[in-house]
């Protein structure tokens, strides 16, 4: 006897990006305001960072918060409602509770649901992550519009004493739908990861130990032992700077190459190029090595956002488009790479 086929929704042509929305953290704070604890200056930041001000949030304002005004932003840009959504991915490492998932909230805060709603965690190349999984969702032909939000409230999250990578941080949510298209507007999306650099980029400590110290659990058998718990404090980032930048420049120009030439175009086709917001030298860098058109426009919100992690590249998108610095229609190649260590990068045509 023949078994049945099963039945698929019809495909679709291609996806594009309808809309970006963002929401930035409401106060920015100055280099000369954490300067001290780091024994460090505003000059020195600049130089090496290429930040002036980092964005952070109200001590109350949730990374909820954050992309639900992100969402909002881009549903009224695409002039759709939550009730047109036909999924909901968040790319975060800053909702610290393991379940139930951030984008679950936000689906229902926005009137999103029944849509199906999930969590990513792919830190700064998250968002790039997102695209390309709404753009599958999308071709697939068995949804019409999928919300893609990176969002991330890093000021829970940092150190201040830490010279490595906390005030580098800010907190900020970028949003972005998803819908059919007759033309492809979102290429194959090239991307990896190596686990075996994960010490690059980490956090201090887990969670659990954290849970552990707060429960009082009995004192360690050894005086060191018991420095190392007394030192404990609510776990934060750290990076080992030197290895994430020489794997940044060794590697992300290849994968950069290898996305433009997934969608079947040349480097001097691209006209927008929005890097994740990690270091202006980083920028500068892929610059230099991947070798655009001389007219290339460069996604630079890091000097006033500050490092975003999986909201970085949708913010840096949302500014130039509302800046008039990109426009509609314009070939952007966006790419993520950060903890993990995992990357992605994609060509896509703006908004």
């Amino acid at each position: 006897m023949t078994k049945p086929t099963l039945a698929l929704a019809p495909p679709v042509a291609g996806s594009r990006i309808l809309a970006i929305g963002g929401m930035r953290g409401q106060n920015l704070v100055p280099n000369d305001d954490i300067v001290g604890p780091i024994n460090s200056s505003d000059e020195w930041i600049q130089q090496r960072t290429g930040i002036r001000t980092r964005a952070r949030a109200h001590a109350e304002f949730t990374v909820k918060d954050l992309a639900v005004g992100a969402a909002r932003d881009a549903l009224a840009k695409a002039g759709l409602t939550g009730a047109d959504l036909g999924a909901v991915l968040i790319s975060t490492v800053t909702h610290f509770e393991q379940t139930p998932s951030l984008a679950a909230l936000v689906a229902d805060e926005i009137g999103a649901t029944p849509a199906p709603a999930y969590d990513i965690s792919a830190a700064c190349a998250g968002y790039a992550y997102g695209i390309a999984q709404a753009d599958a969702l999308v071709r697939s032909g068995g949804i019409e519009h999928v919300l893609v939000i990176g969002v991330e409230k890093m000021s829970d999250f940092i150190d201040p004493s830490d010279r490595t990578i906390s005030f580098l941080l800010g907190d900020g949510a970028g949003a972005a739908i998803v819908g059919p298209s007759d033309t492809p507007g979102i290429a194959p999306t090239v991307w990896g990861s190596n686990g075996s650099k994960a010490d690059a980029i980490y956090q201090t400590r887990s969670w659990l130990d954290y849970r552990r110290l707060e429960m009082g659990e009995p004192e360690p058998e050894t005086p060191e032992l018991a420095e190392e718990v007394s030192a404990m404090t609510t776990p934060t980032l750290r990076q080992q700077g030197p290895t994430v930048f020489k794997w940044v420049i060794s590697s992300m120009p290849d994968v950069a190459r290898r996305a433009v030439a997934a969608a079947g175009l040349e480097i001097t086709d691209i006209d927008v190029f929005i890097p994740h917001q990690a270091n202006m030298r980083i920028t500068d860098q892929l610059l230099k090595l991947i070798k655009f058109r001389g007219d290339i426009v460069v996604g630079r919100d890091i000097a006033d956002t500050g490092n975003t992690s999986a909201a970085s590249i949708p913010l840096a998108a949302e500014r130039l488009l509302r800046e008039g610095q990109a426009h509609s229609g314009d070939i952007a190649l966006q790419i993520g790479f950060g903890a993990g260590l995992v990357y992605a990068a994609q060509v896509v045509v703006l908004p």
